[in-house]
Order: structure tokens, then sequence, then C-alpha cells
């Protein structure tokens, strides 16, 4: 009743045209009626029987055809779909098949198969035993071996070469000289000197008996007699103090060998830094200081070879081509080994001429592998050639 008296309040307040009071209040006494005949006649329960469920269809196989026109069919609408334009397909049964057995075969059939496997089995066997041993593989048909391989040991780097005789080293140097070119044959010598002892140095010249050819100028610092000789015996420039104070104007070295004598040695100081830059400058231990102007010049003219020990006490040194025989090489191996014992330092202590002085001697080609030298050979390469040069 609050609620109505709520609602018809706010109508009157709104004054709505379509709402009047007469309705209203018909409205109120059809809902007093039917909340009265509520309050006076109460609401019976009504149950409904349950709807009888249907029996359970049993599992029914898709149909290859679909069902004809008046019959009732046993599939559902969804399945009606897929097989409604599949065609006619009849069952087709396919008799149970059976292995046949060895023995039911026939007998040519039966040989043909039994060699088969009898191959294919002594295959299988020659695999497996090609497995079991994989560096050699014996087929029974073929019969064929593979050997062993071979292992080639390296060579050891610590291992010493076995010392050559001369002769044979030289041939052996020939015979590893397999470069497109003439190669030369050097010498490599180790000396038992202390390399931290200057006074020590070993340095000379020697004149090879069959070295090559080549045209050599020479100089010589010398007046009077000894400047004649040098004349005589081919020498290229010839001079005095004349020649020194051109050198020392001019700064100009034009040759290639330079010699002096004992006297004019004072004079060459004043030109030394000169010479000492083209290493010219005259030196007794070099030889290149002499009283026999003759024979250094003729000497020089041969072909005259340095050497000098180096700061590991080496001596390298070229002594000849592949080209030339084994003799001649021989020959210039012995004119070397004398120039190395000529150039032996006065302050080294030992009485013998090698002991202690030659510790090693290899000879090599330029491109090829080196080989030791006995010290016996040597002496008497050395031997032999100041018996064939130097004293003829």
């Amino acid at each position: 009743m609050a609620g109505f008296k709520l609602l018809l309040s706010q109508s009157r307040r709104l004054s709505l045209p379509h709402f009047s009071s007469s309705r209203f209040l018909s409205l109120h006494r059809s809902l007093s009626s039917s909340s009265s005949d509520s309050q006076s006649l109460p609401i019976q329960p009504v149950s409904y029987a349950p709807k009888p469920k249907d029996p359970p269809q049993p599992d029914q196989t898709l149909q290859s055809t679909p069902p004809e026109e008046g019959t009732r069919s046993t599939l559902s609408r969804e399945d009606l779909r897929y097989v409604k334009d599949v065609p006619n397909i009849s069952p087709i049964s396919y008799p149970t098949r059976v292995a046949p057995l060895p023995e039911d075969r026939v007998g040519e059939a039966r040989d043909q198969e039994s060699e088969e496997m009898a191959r294919e089995s002594r295959k299988i066997q020659a695999e497996s035993r090609a497995w079991r041993t994989p560096f050699r593989v014996a087929a029974e048909e073929e019969k064929v071996v593979i050997p062993f391989p071979m292992l080639i040991m390296p060579e050891k780097k610590n291992e010493k070469r076995p010392v050559l005789d001369l002769m044979d080293a030289i041939r052996e140097v020939k015979g590893n000289a397999k470069a497109n070119f003439d190669e030369t044959v050097e010498a490599h010598v180790r000396l038992g000197i202390d390399q931290k002892r200057s006074e020590l140095i070993v340095r000379g010249t020697m004149a090879l008996p069959h070295g090559a050819k080549k045209e050599v100028k020479v100089a010589v610092f010398a007046e009077g007699a000894d400047a004649d000789d040098a004349r005589a015996a081919g020498a290229d420039i010839v001079g005095g103090v004349d020649l020194i104070e051109e050198i020392a104007s001019t700064g100009k070295v034009d040759y290639d060998r330079c010699f002096s004598t004992h006297s004019f040695m004072k004079r060459l100081y004043k030109i030394s830094k000169i010479l000492n830059q083209h290493g010219l400058m005259p030196n007794p231990k070099q030889g290149t200081v002499t009283k026999d102007v003759t024979k250094a010049v003729k000497e020089a003219k041969q072909g005259q070879v340095k050497f000098r020990m180096d700061k590991t006490s080496i001596v390298h040194v070229g002594i000849g081509k592949v080209s030339l025989s084994e003799e001649f090489l021989r020959d210039n191996v012995g004119a070397f080994m004398n120039s190395l014992l000529l150039a032996k330092p006065a302050g080294l202590k030992k009485t013998s001429k090698y002991a202690g002085y030659v510790n090693s001697f290899h000879i090599c080609s330029t491109m090829g592998p080196g080989f030791r030298v006995s010290i016996q050979s040597l002496s008497r390469a050395a031997d032999h050639y100041s018996k064939v040069y130097l004293n003829a």
C-alpha cells in the first residue's frame, strides 16, 4: 500500500495526462482483490508423470546403401549425410593364405633357393671376417689378401749423422744438388774459440787453385822498386802520396783490392776512414800489408776469397761450384784448410794443429743438406795442397 501511495503521489505531482486517477483506482482494486483471493485460496502443487525413456538400441553398422522409400531407416540424420551418395559395394571375402613349406615346392625351385641361401651365408661370413680383421680381407672365392701397412719411422732431430771422408762427402754433395742453377759448395767450420775474446778473432784471405775466373781491380800503395814490381805483376792502380791526396780530396774508391807496403801504413791513416767504409783498409792479418808485392798482386788477380769468424765462432766460405770435379773441390778444400791454419791466433793454448781449434767441419751445396767431414781427411787434403801448389 505504501508503494502504491508513493506512485500515486508522484503521478499527481507530474500531472501526466494519460495516467488518470480512475485508472489508478481500478488498478488498486484489482491488486487488492487478487491479494485477498490469494490469501483465501491456497495454491495446489501439480505433478506430471515422467516421460518414459527410449530403450537402448544395439550397435548398428552403417549401411552401404540409403534406405528405400517407404521404409524406416535405422541410421540417424547425421549418418545419412555421409552414406546417401555412396555407391553400392558388395562385401568380398578373401580366402586365408598359408605360406608353402619347403617340402611342398618343386625340386628345381628348392635347389635354386638353397644355392641362393648358401651364397648369401658365405657373403655374410666374409663380411663378418672383414670387420674382425680390418687390415686383411680374405675372400673365399677370390683369395685376395691386402698386406699390412708398413710404418715409416720419422727421423730423430738429435740423431748424429755419420762422419764421412772428404771425397765421400763431396760425392754426396754433388749427388744431392738438384737445383736448376750451378750451386755453390759451402764450407762451415765451427772453431773452439771464445767469441767474447776479440783478440782471438780469425780472419784471412785465400787463393783457390780452381776458383772462378773473375776480373779484380787491384790498387797498390808503394813507391820506388815496389811500385815497379806491382806494375809488372799486373796492378791496375799504383801510387804513393799523390794517390793518397787524390782519395782524401775526392773520397772515391773504384777498386776491389788494396795492398800496401809496411813503409806506407803510417801515411794511410789519413784516408783510413774512407777505406774502412769500403772494407779496403790494408791489414797485416789479412795479408794485404806485405813485402812481396808481386805475389800478393798475382794471387789477387787469380781470385782470392776472404773469410772471417762470425759471432757464433763459425766460419762460412764458398769453395767452388758443383760443376767442378771431385779432385778440384778437394784441392779447394785443402787451400782453405791451409789458410785457416795460417790464421790461427797465437794466443790459443793448444799444441796440436786441429785439436781445440777446429771442432767440426761441414760441407753442403746452396740448396742441399750438409755432411760432416772427418778431421783426418781434411789434414790429408791440406798436406796434398801444400805439396802440389806451394812447394812446386
